[in-house]
């Protein structure tokens, strides 16, 4: 059995496509077994909700009247400044971008309580922001300084740019210390007084497909609410880590960079967050079909949360340390019913990714395909998967 993009893309022309969530194909193998549900299933959708920092929008303003060079000058959106440094009107703020006037970590644990991720949200909920703008001027862009009202119907282009999305598994973080910590992991109570995690398990895209073989460069995608594209492998893309037997990595692994266009995307699916301790990020909505190509893509698609690991780290001391040290490994299923075990006894866990959220974003997506409104996209190049010998290198590794 085998099947191309070209053939399921006229099946869902045609409305004849059958198309289910990650999780409902797991029931439905319990049904028709392996071979046959293969047979019949053409796609599955994917999905997962969660902070993703590496994230930012960018922005072609429009020119002013008389003409201004933000090129070089310094720009602010609600007081949170924006990189200036392409052309004269085009900008870029990152998701963890904070207003200068921010207190950050002076009132420890501070509070971080606006920065470039709400930014971001606030724009695509149709709301206008404030543009500040100071320039040091030319005889082709005479003006100094600008101060206005903008939202995305002002723009020319507004494009969400995330280099390192969706990251393929992920740490359990802990605190064996003897203070709570702050991280971007969420508030970490001593002496493993918590776990926190951050996956959406059997729901998240690169679990479905681990060795890269239908998502790459060019697989259209459900991006914030709208519909974007995978443009390269992420950064820090790690694919060449220890897997299960299933292939499923144990540690860390792929990352996906991703775009799309923002005027079309809705703020259910990009939220603004906070850190308390650490700083802003953003939340952001993924959601990836999975072609059934044969009964080899078909059968990742079958993971289930019990087979998905991921090691315990200490972010008190081996995390910032950057020591290789892991305290244990864990299931996802685990995770999931709110208790683990570590050195012999129970730890409370919470996810800082949304299941309900991922599952809704599987469900919309799957809703747009069935619907018509979303056909499949060959990849134009792989991404590097770990017969590449692709290993994400560290600062000091790349010095030597």
């Amino acid at each position: 059995m085998a099947k191309t993009i070209t053939e399921i893309n006229e099946k869902i022309r045609a409305g004849s496509a059958v198309v289910l969530n990650a999780s409902e194909v797991i029931e439905f193998v319990r049904e028709k077994g392996v071979k046959r549900a293969a047979q019949e299933v053409d796609v599955v959708t994917t999905g997962t909700f969660g902070p993703m920092c590496s994230s930012g929008a960018y922005f072609n303003l429009g020119h002013s009247r008389p003409r201004i060079k933000l090129g070089g000058g310094r720009v602010t959106l609600n007081d949170v400044p924006a990189y200036t440094g392409f052309a004269a009107v085009d900008i870029v703020i990152g998701a963890t971008a904070l207003p200068e006037d921010d207190p950050k970590n002076k009132v420890y644990p501070g509070t971080f309580a606006y920065g470039g991720g709400h930014v971001i949200e606030e724009l695509v909920a149709g709301k206008k922001v404030k543009l500040s703008a100071v320039a040091y001027g030319t005889d082709c862009y005479p003006k100094k300084a600008l101060e206005t009202w903008v939202g995305l119907e002002d723009m020319n282009e507004a494009i969400l740019l995330n280099p390192r999305n969706a990251y393929q598994n992920y740490n359990v973080a802990v605190n064996l210390g003897e203070e709570t910590i702050y991280t971007y992991m969420g508030v970490l109570l001593p002496k493993a007084g918590n776990a926190n995690y951050s996956t959406a398990g059997q729901l998240s895209p690169l679990f479905n497909d681990p060795f890269y073989r239908t998502i790459g460069i060019g697989t259209r995608i459900f991006l914030g609410g709208g519909i974007g594209y995978v443009y390269a492998q992420g950064t820090q893309h790690n694919p060449s880590v220890p897997r299960t037997d299933h292939g499923l990595p144990t540690r860390p692994a792929a990352t996906l960079a991703l775009t799309g266009d923002l005027k079309t995307m809705n703020s259910r699916f990009l939220r603004g967050v906070s850190f308390t301790g650490y700083g802003s990020s953003l939340s952001v909505g993924v959601g990836v079909p999975i072609p059934i190509l044969d009964e080899e893509v078909f059968s990742y698609t079958l993971v289930t949360n019990e087979d998905i690991v991921s090691p315990i780290v200490d972010y008190c001391r081996a995390y910032p340390e950057r020591e290789p040290e892991v305290l244990g490994e864990v299931s996802f299923k685990e995770l999931m019913s709110g208790r683990i075990r570590l050195e012999g006894r129970e730890v409370p866990t919470g996810g800082l990714s949304s299941y309900f959220g991922a599952l809704e974003i599987a469900e919309t997506l799957k809703s747009w395909i069935n619907e018509g409104r979303f056909l499949l996209t060959e990849p134009v190049a792989p991404l590097p998967g770990p017969e590449h010998g692709f290993v994400f290198k560290t600062f000091e590794e790349r010095a030597e």
